[in-house]
């Protein structure tokens, strides 16, 4: 895998600690953050949310930010919360939750939403009388989760704990930058990065598509399609394992001079 050159496009701290990992596997990355996570007010809708939390069956943390943003929102109203079960997608995401005392699952296999709504103690939390799950997120995102459990008779309540901006940069900064370091594949973690990959790529953007883009689910691979990425990979999963084992099922790119 070391002919890999891979751009990374999380939120820094994120992208800081893929590339470690990435480089411990002898690959190289640079990073170009395209995502800028700000919290949102707390309104009075959302602090009743916190309020009645006893009254979910389940709650779903969709990512990192989610969970400590809700984590201070939590503390902030319980002095012990809730007993329900709590859910994520990764490891990393219920590492927070695990670390505060929850009681935490997410699929070991399959970072993404389809592995989180097989796993059986998801399963078993909303098989009750009138069953509700809290999804923790940003302003958008995982709506496949909520349309899946609502078709299965649950009632799901979203809590928007942040908005994702496009940080700024100069013109040409994507496709400077790729050449610069003689990047290889792209990498995002979200539609929304996609979106801003494509965005800041401007009129660079044919030739970008030509590098094979790593995308975390099936959906974001179709919206990449759909924009003439060329060759795009499903890592079925936004996880550093995921991007991994995706990596070692792809030919590796021919060094370059």
């Amino acid at each position: 895998m070391k002919g890999w050159r891979l751009l990374l496009t999380r939120p820094a701290e994120e992208s800081q600690s893929l590339a470690h990992l990435l480089e411990q596997e002898g690959i190289y990355s640079a990073s170009l953050p395209l995502l800028e996570i700000r919290p949102l007010p707390v309104s009075d809708e959302n602090r009743s949310i916190i309020y009645n939390l006893a009254a979910y069956s389940a709650v779903i943390v969709v990512s990192k930010p989610a969970a400590r943003l809700g984590l201070e929102m939590v503390d902030e109203v319980w002095p012990q919360p809730p007993m329900q079960p709590w859910f994520t997608v990764g490891a990393a995401t219920a590492q927070i939750l695990d670390d505060y005392g929850l009681r935490v699952f997410f699929p070991e296999q399959g970072d993404d939403s389809e592995a989180l709504l097989e796993l059986p103690q998801l399963q078993e939390a909303i098989c009750g009388y009138d069953p509700k799950v809290l999804i923790m997120r940003g302003e958008d995102g995982r709506e496949l989760l909520a349309e899946r459990l609502r078709e299965r008779g649950v009632a799901v309540d979203y809590l928007p704990l942040y908005r994702r901006h496009l940080p700024y940069y100069p013109a040409f900064a994507l496709p400077q930058r790729v050449k610069a370091e003689r990047l290889n594949g792209l990498v995002v973690s979200s539609g929304q990065g996609f979106q801003h990959l494509r965005e800041l790529a401007g009129d660079a953007w044919p030739d970008l598509a030509q590098l094979p883009l790593f995308v975390p689910s099936p959906r974001v691979a179709e919206l990449a399609r759909e924009a003439g990425a060329l060759t795009v990979v499903d890592c079925r999963g936004a996880s550093a394992s995921a991007l991994l084992a995706a990596l070692r099922e792809q030919p590796e790119p021919a060094s370059q001079a």
